[in-house]
């Protein structure tokens, strides 16, 4: 039985660590890359899918198409329809919901906190992304004032004064432009985005899709065509 289940575990090990990564492109601002935030990294450990944190800017990306705007607010019906839908989707999901007081807000510096953490490898990454997410579409919070993050990173046990103040350091704000231009690159236009070796999916209905690609290229192997 020992033997059986030491067998078992490598065998899970070895499938976990020859399955591609599951990148997961977020930015602050965006509605539905809340609703994927919060439940991304329970269904990438169900999918035995690694997963990489990415952050970036959808704004300057938004200019290259000529939007100085989110196109939620640009265009009214289709903003009507999406909160009603995120709405939805956050009942669905048991995730606490509330329309924010101001739209789009701005996530620039608790992205380059979030980049200062990936920088670093700190653990506590994903929960700082999902407690900004929460302060943003929960609880009607400014994510765009430093307080608001410093608080942030108090709660976790973190020292958010010192944080936030090397977030704002020349090199790592370079980490976030790299990480933006790098998204570009990718052909990301909107958030959430996941990419799988190169393979791009846009929003958090398609989640799913991207951990069972993920899946069918475990070892390197292409099992269901294209």
């Amino acid at each position: 039985m020992v033997y059986g289940a030491c067998v078992l575990k490598a065998g899970l090990y070895w499938g976990i660590m020859n399955t591609p990564p599951l990148e997961f492109w977020f930015e602050f601002g965006s509605t539905y890359t809340y609703l994927s935030a919060a439940r991304i990294e329970g269904a990438a450990a169900a999918a035995g899918v690694p997963l990489s944190w990415e952050p970036f800017l959808l704004g300057p990306i938004f200019a290259e198409q000529g939007w100085d705007d989110s196109p939620f607010n640009l265009y009214p019906a289709k903003g009507r329809y999406m909160w009603r839908d995120v709405e939805r989707r956050c009942a669905a999901y048991r995730i606490p919901f509330a329309r924010p007081s101001r739209f789009p807000r701005s996530g620039l510096l608790a992205a380059r906190v979030a980049c200062l953490a990936r920088a670093r490898s700190k653990g506590w990454l994903p929960e700082f992304v999902r407690a900004v997410f929460a302060a943003n579409f929960a609880e009607d919070r400014e994510i765009g004032e430093v307080a608001e993050i410093r608080s942030i990173l108090d709660s976790l046990g973190e020292p958010g004064a010192r944080l936030v103040e090397e977030a704002q350091t020349p090199e790592n704000k370079e980490r976030l432009r790299e990480r933006t231009r790098r998204a570009a690159e990718l052909g990301i236009f909107g958030a959430p985005s996941f990419v799988v070796s190169g393979e791009l999916f846009w929003g958090d209905d398609r989640l799913e899709d991207a951990l069972s690609w993920a899946k069918s290229r475990a070892g390197g192997r292409e099992k269901g065509g294209r």
